[in-house]
């Protein structure tokens, strides 16, 4: 644990790489933009957003630190939470590979919330942040077993997104309170009580999941600030006896994944984006879908598909089968490999499949569900030996005439083998953003974000000064 803390305390006091530091900054531009576009998206009062925002309301308004396209100020553990819901609404957040967990969707909000509070600096920002996501994705790499080629968390059903990021944040938010080493650790051992999250609602649907990085964004702002007021978290609350990981997986874990190259060799910049606001798992199976679409491939002539996906992904997006087929909500329909194919093969927006293509009834529309309902889910070889390290997909396609179409993606476009270029991520903060403040303040926003690292004084982004 010690090690984490002085690695996090380092990062503010000594400053992170410039890569880093631009590439943190990114990143906040990525999760800034997700939440305006999950504000825009929640229109329903029971949609977790606005469920969130609803609640925390009634607890006290107030403070310092906005509710990111709302007009709203809340202390920061309530804003941290709110935020943290909208970037993780629309499975738009990015990725760490091969932990598959989503860091940033806790992490940023949980600074952003902090740094409008205290008024940090924008580089103290961009380096708490840096800390967060590279303790969050240490962690989440420590619990990934080789043998299984999976995540011991996922294998329990355990959500290791919200779990890990409550300790990321925790360790952000203390830096940004002005925490020395030993605080970030009672901050971290205090944050380690709080971590939460199961994954059934991937399977069979439920809203709850949409909350785990905001509860997660809450706890470790929450932590902080206990940890700043006195409370003590236990110095071995990592590798312990009763500790994190022989709480979570029995023990199980990498000490050299986590702390092997701390500070030198950073899993923050190998997270990868999104470029489709769906489940990780199902973009290579879009990307083939989008890639027999623009060669020709018309809909209406198939008869068949066969999708190939890593055999430990089939959990997620090919069972149950018929909950796949037919999905229960537009959000639902957003980890079901079939659904998502029929989509590409139909739909389209944005960078190639976006939140347009997932509306409220969406799940209802009768093309959608016809195609759907031609897609049978099996496990690929090469795909489940690619994997965690980037996503893999096949699809063949039959059509009416009897000729069968392929094709294969070893890597999703925004992954590892397919970098997501800035010129499209810009692309994907400006859609994302307007639907919530309009184009032009898009624009301005997008300024604002990036050239955060050197402003003096964080303050508010959306909800005026």
């Amino acid at each position: 644990m010690q090690a984490l803390a002085e690695f996090a305390a380092a990062c503010r006091d000594e400053g992170v790489p410039a890569e880093v530091a631009r590439d943190v900054s990114e990143r906040i531009l990525d999760v800034v933009g997700n939440c305006l576009a999950g504000r825009a998206e929640e229109t329903a009062e029971t949609d977790p957003g606005n469920a969130v925002l609803r609640t925390v309301s009634r607890w006290g308004t107030g403070g310092a630190s906005e509710v990111l396209g709302t007009g709203a100020v809340l202390p920061a553990p309530n804003a941290a939470l709110v935020n943290g819901t909208y970037a993780h609404a629309l499975d738009f957040d990015d990725t760490h590979l091969p932990s598959v967990l989503h860091p940033s969707a806790s992490v940023v909000p949980a600074a952003l919330a902090v740094a409008q509070e205290v008024g940090a600096s924008g580089r103290d920002l961009l380096a708490a942040v840096a800390a967060g996501i590279e303790i969050t994705d240490r962690l989440g790499m420590a619990s990934y077993d080789k043998g299984i080629r999976n995540s011991v968390f996922f294998e329990r059903g355990q959500h290791a997104t919200s779990i890990c990021g409550t300790l990321g944040a925790a360790a952000a938010a203390a830096l940004l309170y002005g925490l020395d080493a030993g605080g970030v650790a009672d901050a971290v051992g205090i944050a380690a009580s709080m971590g939460s999250g199961v994954l059934e609602a991937n399977r069979t649907g439920g809203t709850v999941k949409r909350i785990h990085c905001g509860w997660a964004a809450h706890g470790g702002v929450a932590a902080a600030g206990f940890a700043a007021a006195g409370v003590t978290g236990p110095p071995t609350v990592i590798e312990g006896r009763f500790g994190f990981f022989q709480a979570w997986l029995s023990g199980q874990y990498e000490a050299a994944a986590l702390l092997e190259g701390l500070g030198e060799r950073w899993e923050t910049t190998r997270t990868v984006y999104k470029p489709y606001p769906t489940n990780h798992f199902t973009h290579p199976a879009i990307d083939c879908a989008l890639a027999l679409r623009a060669q020709g491939l018309d809909p209406a002539d198939i008869t068949a598909i066969e999708a190939g996906f890593p055999a430990p992904t089939l959990r997620t997006v090919a069972e149950p089968p018929e909950d796949k087929a037919r999905p229960r909500s537009p959000y639902h329909g957003k980890f079901s490999g079939p659904f998502t194919v029929a989509t590409a093969l139909l739909g389209g927006g944005g960078l190639g499949v976006y939140l347009d293509d997932f509306a409220e009834g969406a799940h209802e529309d009768p093309a959608r569900l016809a195609l759907a309902a031609k897609v049978t889910c099996f496990a690929d070889e090469r795909a489940s030996e690619i994997f965690p390290n980037a996503f893999a997909a096949v699809l063949r396609v039959t059509t009416r005439g009897g000729a069968v179409l392929e094709h294969r993606v070893d890597s999703s476009r925004g992954g590892p083998g397919h970098p997501l270029p800035a010129a499209d991520l810009r692309v994907k903060f400006l859609l994302n953003a307007a639907r919530a403040v309009g184009e032009p303040a898009a624009e301005a926003l997008a300024a604002a974000v990036t050239g955060l690292g050197g402003t003096p004084r964080v303050g508010p982004l959306t909800s005026g000064d």
